[in-house]
């Protein structure tokens, strides 16, 4: 009797204290979640088409980039961090919902004319609606590209309080348009009629992205900047132009369209100076992350913000670009429209004072998908059971156990089809997929051969096997989006 009664007080003492374990940690959960403290403002700085070799931070040697290196210097470096997609739209849907290109909605850049592209549907839910639910003020300043004005794909009906720049990506390929939007007011940019330059979009949605940190410095707010820099075409100020002309010989000319019913309307225009111009873009991009730096300083908030910088694909070589020149791409194979890391693999840095460790880098592997599950569990909202992206939160904070990706998945319905796999250190690649569905595969281990250069598909049969599983499961068909060699043939 004695000794069952010493049993039972010792499972109930025991059962009392991992309540009381339990109720703490469920405390501090709730705190990390809902305090004001805990509840920072959130700064997404997306660059176009800006490759993993273009900031001094991550290996640019012909021009710095100081404010994004001293972002990198306030935060934490992703080495191994993957745009969404290897094109704009699939990219950034990608990003506002969380799943790879296998299920978002938006899987390809698809024009609605005159102006947009096919968009997000209503019924589809948003990492801006997110942190709206949570209780923040949302703003988009930059290049919209996920549903054509007015359309359910409309930022302001996907969850963006505000709106400032292009809707439509294609008219973001100009620097100086004809129009940008106000939410959902086109505002006609008299100044640039016929061949006018004298308003370069890029600053003018500076200044409303600044306005917009004034004028919600006293609640939480989350600021999306996907700026249109630098994809091309390649034109900047004459103040930046002057600053890097005649530094990067041999000099390369661009001859584009600069008259007729399509100028200014989507095709670059010419630039005889394309290293400087790239360059002087670049220079731009990071001036204007120095003064959002700057400014959240100025306003009190840097102890609260949290500042993520990325590109959303590898390095173009349009309208005059030269990523070779750069060495745009680093060590790795591929640009833009490419499934090889070129294409896909981004740089990554985000600030959070106090929370994140100065001057750290991480070796973890994410995705733009996971963008929305980190951010939800910061702000305390629930995280969709659709999502693909798991939360980095482990890693930025140092603290807790870190989940990884079972495998990242991309496809791409241009160029014949192509389709992608990271799993582990196995980077699977597949092209002309639509071609042919049974095209061969290529193998790389990226720990030891990060510019893909060993294809190692024959040395390993069980892996390429175990991929092509995966290649089978990984995505599901869209009505919209159709993936498959029936249709692409019938297209033909």
């Amino acid at each position: 009797m004695i000794i069952t009664k010493l049993k039972s007080n010792f499972f109930v003492t025991l059962g009392i204290v991992m309540l009381f374990m339990a109720c703490k940690e469920e405390v501090k959960t709730k705190d990390f979640q809902n305090t004001e403290e805990k509840k920072p403002n959130i700064i997404y700085i997306l660059a176009d088409d800006l490759g993993y070799g273009d900031l001094s931070v991550y290996g640019q040697e012909k021009f710095s980039t100081p404010n994004i290196d001293r972002l990198a210097s306030q935060g934490m470096m992703f080495t191994q961090h993957y745009s969404g997609s290897t094109v704009c739209a699939p990219s950034r849907s990608a990003l506002m919902t969380g799943m790879h290109t296998g299920h978002t909605v938006v899987r390809g850049n698809k024009e609605i004319q005159p102006e947009g592209q096919y968009p997000i549907p209503d019924n589809t839910y948003t990492l801006a609606e997110a942190l709206k639910k949570a209780g923040y003020t949302t703003g988009a300043f930059g290049k919209w590209g996920l549903g054509f004005p007015g359309s359910e794909g409309d930022p302001v009906n996907q969850g963006f309080d505000t709106f400032f720049g292009y809707n439509c990506q294609r008219l973001g390929h100009n620097y100086y348009p004809f129009r940008l939007w106000s939410n959902r007011d086109s505002i006609v940019l008299t100044e640039n009629s016929g061949k006018g330059d004298a308003i370069y979009a890029p600053e003018l949605i500076h200044t409303q992205t600044l306005k917009f940190l004034e004028d919600n410095k006293e609640k939480p707010f989350f600021l999306y900047v996907p700026s249109i820099i630098p994809h091309a075409e390649l034109a900047a100020p004459e103040g930046y132009m002057e600053k890097h002309r005649g530094k990067y010989p041999p000099e390369k000319t661009y001859n584009g369209t600069d008259d007729g019913p399509e100028f200014n309307l989507g095709p670059y225009r010419s630039q005889k100076d394309s290293h400087a111009a790239f360059a002087a873009m670049v220079d731009l991009l990071d001036a204007q992350v120095g003064e959002i730096m700057d400014k959240v300083e100025e306003l009190g908030l840097a102890s609260k913000t949290i500042i993520v910088f990325a590109s959303d694909n590898g390095p173009h070589e349009e309208g005059g670009a030269d990523p070779e020149y750069f060495n745009s791409n680093g060590p790795l194979k591929g640009v833009k429209r490419d499934l090889y890391e070129g294409g896909i693999r981004v740089p990554m840095i985000v600030s959070w004072p106090g929370k994140i460790t100065p001057k750290s880098k991480t070796d973890h592997v994410s995705a733009f998908w996971d963008i929305f599950p980190t951010l939800s569990e910061i702000v305390g909202v629930p995280v969709p059971e659709n999502l693909d992206g798991i939360s980095f939160l482990p890693t930025l904070i140092q603290s807790g156990n870190q989940l990884e990706h079972d495998y990242l998945y991309w496809e791409f319905h241009e160029k014949g089809g192509r389709q992608a796999l990271r799993k582990g250190d196995w980077k699977a690649v597949k092209y002309d997929v639509l071609k042919n569905p049974d095209s061969p595969m290529e193998l790389y281990n990226l720990s030891e051969d990060i510019g893909e250069e060993n294809n190692l598909a024959e040395s390993y049969p069980e892996v390429v096997k175990e991929m092509q599983s995966i290649f089978e499961t990984a995505r599901t068909d869209s009505d919209v989006f159709t993936f498959s060699s029936e249709t692409y043939l019938s297209k033909q």
